[in-house]
């Protein structure tokens, strides 16, 4: 990832609005920052959450609070708690996601 058109900048992201956005099961509330090539996301599901759709955009992805549980397109899935991250690139590997307990994210791309 190339950042590009982005000068130094602080967010507070209590003043960021949240977007819902529904899932199978559930929702995701979305405070989203874009400028220049970035999008900057703090996330949170949910319990319950699926997600709707196979994601193929690159992301990298934080989990802050809860459980994720991120799925492959190839059958493969991922436990990810507080403090552990994933990245993948545009294209790379189509995923999904889902939470039993609900999950806090913080989500670049």
């Amino acid at each position: 990832m190339k950042i590009t058109e982005v000068p130094f900048g602080i967010i507070d992201w209590s003043g960021v609005s949240a977007t819902q956005h529904p899932g199978i099961e559930g929702f995701a509330y979305w405070r989203t920052f874009e400028m220049g090539n970035i999008r900057v996301r703090m996330v949170e599901y949910t319990p319950g959450y699926i997600a709707d759709h196979w994601c193929d955009r690159g992301h990298v992805l934080l989990v802050l609070e809860g459980e994720l549980m991120t799925e492959l397109s190839d059958g493969r899935e991922f436990k990810l708690t507080p403090g552990v991250s994933y990245q993948v690139a545009d294209g790379a590997n189509p995923h999904r996601s889902y939470t039993k307990t609900g999950a806090k994210l913080f989500i670049v791309d």
